[in-house]
């Protein structure tokens, strides 16, 4: 069983996954196109926020980040002149901190996020989509110009008009090595629920994925309830890319490969080829992250 996973929503329910399967069993291909070079050092957003996660670290309110950071680090920079785009705690840039150093050093991607993941504890397998460090940038076209999504998202709090979304530098790298050992042998994968368009939607678009993905029995939950996203700016993403902002719209995100979809319990969604399940799956705490994950659980056992 494979996860595809970006930040937010998929982390939760790797929470639950965990609790009913295992968690030496979660094997997480993470998106890594919001990646970037911060002070120095390679900041992955999404890798980060899984491994917070499962290490029950991660800031609660927020998603991402560690809960109770201080930001000093980031302040006597500022003081110094520096501008960071990003607001960095002191104890999340001890991660990017040790990352570039395994970068640098000679690791892959792959093999630094296993270590970080072991250092937090962690015991599921962690793989970001491709062993190149940042480079795929995800880019928002907007009124205002084009944007990193970070700079959208982060520095800009989402609030430019989106015209469009790209992945520049996408057609050049390739799926990591562990992430096509697991296309061959994994029967069964699930897309959480994290934005379709800048968090699963790189992953997709790597060469041969989802021409892969058509032999694979694939789930897919919803992070649409109603006509909105439960958190982040996919609203916006999904209407510049042609989608309506609902589940039917993530469902034709997916639905060359897709075999099931798991949405809200008063969403009414049909498709002649993929099987759609209600469930609640709005995740407020641990225990409807689990039982979200028995839902999975169940779909995944009739499936096989």
């Amino acid at each position: 069983m494979i996860f595809l996973s970006g930040g937010t929503g998929t982390p939760k329910l790797l929470i639950g996954m965990r609790e009913v399967f295992g968690e030496e069993s979660l094997k997480v291909v993470v998106n890594t196109a919001e990646d970037v070079w911060v002070s120095g050092n390679l900041v992955c957003p999404d890798i980060d926020a899984v491994i917070y996660a499962l290490a029950e670290v991660i800031d609660e309110r927020k998603w991402w980040g560690i809960r109770n950071d201080t930001f000093n680090t980031h302040f006597a920079l500022k003081r110094l002149g520096h501008d960071e785009k990003m607001r960095i705690g002191d104890f999340d840039r001890a991660t990017h901190i040790l990352r570039s150093e395994l970068l640098r050093g000679g690791s892959t991607l792959t093999e630094a996020t296993a270590v970080l993941a072991r250092r937090f504890g962690v015991s599921a397998e962690i793989i970001p989509m491709t062993d190149e460090p940042a480079a795929v940038r995800t880019i928002i076209e907007t009124d205002d110009g084009d944007m990193h999504f970070q700079e959208f998202w982060v520095s800009r709090g989402g609030s430019p008009n989106v015209r469009g979304v790209r992945f520049d530098g996408i057609e050049d790298v390739r799926p990591s090595e562990r992430f096509e050992e697991l296309l061959r042998t994994e029967e069964i994968v699930i897309i959480g629920p994290s934005n379709p368009i800048t968090s699963i939607g790189p992953i997709l678009r790597l060469r041969g994925i989802r021409d892969k993905l058509r032999a694979k029995k694939v789930i897919a939950v919803s992070p649409i309830i109603g006509d909105s996203p439960v958190s982040g700016p996919a609203a916006k993403f999904m209407r510049a890319c042609g989608f309506s902002v609902s589940a039917e719209g993530v469902l034709e995100c997916y639905e060359d490969f897709l075999d099931a979809l798991v949405v809200d319990l008063h969403d009414n969604v049909n498709h002649p080829k993929v099987s759609v399940f209600n469930a609640d799956i709005l995740m407020r705490d641990k225990k409807d992250s689990v039982a979200l994950a028995n839902v999975l659980k169940k779909i995944i056992g009739d499936m096989i």
